[in-house]
C-alpha cells in the first residue's frame, strides 16, 4: 500500500487535536519484548513492534494527559526537538494508531 500523500496525513491527523485525551484501545496492551529488548504493542490479532518514540509516545497516552501535554514531554525529553515538528508528527502517528483501532480519543 502506497504511503498517504502529506494532504490526507494532514487530515487524518486533524482528528487528533491538542486537547485530545489518547489512551491505549480496549484490548490492546504495550509489553516488554525481552528478545529485542524493546516493547511490543499487541492487539486482537495485532502486534506492532515499537522503536524507541513509538514506546515514549505510548507510555504518555494514559487517558489523562492531552496530546499538547504529551507533545510538552517529549519536547523535554529530547534535546533540540522542534516543538512543532514534534507535534505534527504524534498526531499524525496517533491518528494512524486510531485508525487501526489501537489508540482511543477521550
Amino acid at each position: 500500500m502506497p504511503a498517504p500523500r502529506r494532504g490526507e496525513r494532514a487530515a487524518r491527523a486533524a482528528t487528533v487535536t491538542g486537547g485530545s485525551r489518547p489512551r491505549l484501545g480496549r484490548h490492546v496492551r504495550m509489553r516488554p519484548d525481552r528478545p529485542t529488548d524493546g516493547w511490543v504493542l499487541l492487539g486482537p490479532e495485532t502486534v506492532v513492534v515499537l522503536n524507541r518514540t513509538g514506546h515514549a509516545v505510548l507510555r504518555l497516552c494514559d487517558g489523562e494527559r492531552t496530546v499538547d501535554d504529551i507533545v510538552a514531554a517529549l519536547v523535554a525529553d529530547f534535546d533540540e526537538a522542534d516543538e512543532l515538528v514534534v507535534g505534527e508528527q504524534v498526531r499524525d502517528y496517533l491518528a494512524r494508531l486510531v485508525d487501526r483501532n489501537l489508540v482511543a480519543l477521550g
